[in-house]
């Protein structure tokens, strides 16, 4: 089995489908990373600095029998951090706890409510592109009115958005201006989060493991609804990171290459839209922001 790539517009080619590890400690983390690329067969792992497990990332990494080079490792910068000098000291911070002299993918974690400084931190990733230290850098949770102050500003745009994602809030918007720009859409929380993990002031809980369409369509194929909202962003062409430190999970949502949703399927999945978050909407917060 071999995880189907997309090409982003730095020329990198990013798995389609990942780990996640968010709310995973540095010892969870480590033994999951490693059970997904050695015996699950993984090669993607998504991570931040505000996770606080990046080290558990880097143990992994070292561990595992999968040469780096054949692996694409993904972090992010944290609010607390933007800012142009500020961002390149915690670019180094974050090689430093993975232990690798470069990662796949650096991603502004979220968009400030202040243009200026989040301009000044896309201009250090510029410059952490051209290194080379970074393979493709991109951005998490902005709306197209971010992306539009990198339109233009002229010069390198984002290769990734990274944003809530889900059969409830299928981000279309985002999705047309990303792609009129060459910018690939990635999903986070693409299972709709935990059954209690609702936070921000629009957010609710998820329902979608066991709401009825997806365990309808999943009974079809002999698999789970996780299984078929998985099948459901890969056939949008869309990235997908879905966390869990739990092994046989981390093995069951990587089990979706056997089978391939109809167009009846796609349509009845995108009729769950409703535009319900799990997550904050990102003009609402600006959390760690500096002053």
């Amino acid at each position: 089995m071999t995880t189907p790539t997309i090409t982003l517009n730095s020329g990198t080619s990013i798995p389609a489908l990942g780990l996640g590890v968010w709310q995973a400690t540095n010892d969870e983390t480590e033994k999951a990373v490693r059970y997904a690329i050695d015996e699950a067969g993984y090669r993607h792992v998504d991570t931040a600095a505000a996770y606080g497990n990046e080290e558990g990332v880097g143990r992994a990494l070292a561990a595992s029998s999968v040469p780096r080079e054949d692996l694409f490792v993904t972090t992010k910068l944290w609010n607390s951090d933007q800012g142009y000098d500020s961002a390149l000291t915690a670019f180094d911070e974050s090689l430093r706890k993975l232990g690798t002299d470069y990662v796949d993918l650096y991603l502004i974690h979220w968009p400030l409510q202040n243009d200026e400084r989040l301009l000044r931190t896309w201009d250090a990733f510029e410059k952490i592109s051209e290194s080379g230290r970074a393979k493709a850098v991109g951005v998490c949770n902005f709306e197209p009115r971010h992306l539009g102050l990198l339109v233009d500003r002229g010069g390198m745009l984002p290769a990734v958005d990274q944003v809530e994602l889900h059969p409830r809030l299928a981000q279309k918007e985002i999705r047309h201006v990303a792609g009129d720009h060459g910018i690939t859409v990635e999903s986070w929380s693409p299972l709709g989060g935990t059954s209690n993990s609702g936070w921000g002031r629009d957010s609710k809980p998820n329902t979608l493991l066991t709401d009825e369409t997806l365990t309808d369509i999943g009974a079809a194929y002999g698999k789970s609804a996780a299984q078929v909202m998985i099948r459901w962003h890969l056939q949008n062409g869309l990235v997908v990171i879905p966390k869990s430190v739990h092994e046989e999970r981390i093995a069951q949502n990587i089990d979706v290459f056997d089978f391939e949703l109809s167009d009846d399927d796609l349509q009845r999945i995108d009729a769950l839209d409703t535009g319900e978050r799990v997550g904050a909407h990102p003009n609402d917060l600006n959390i760690g922001a500096p002053d």
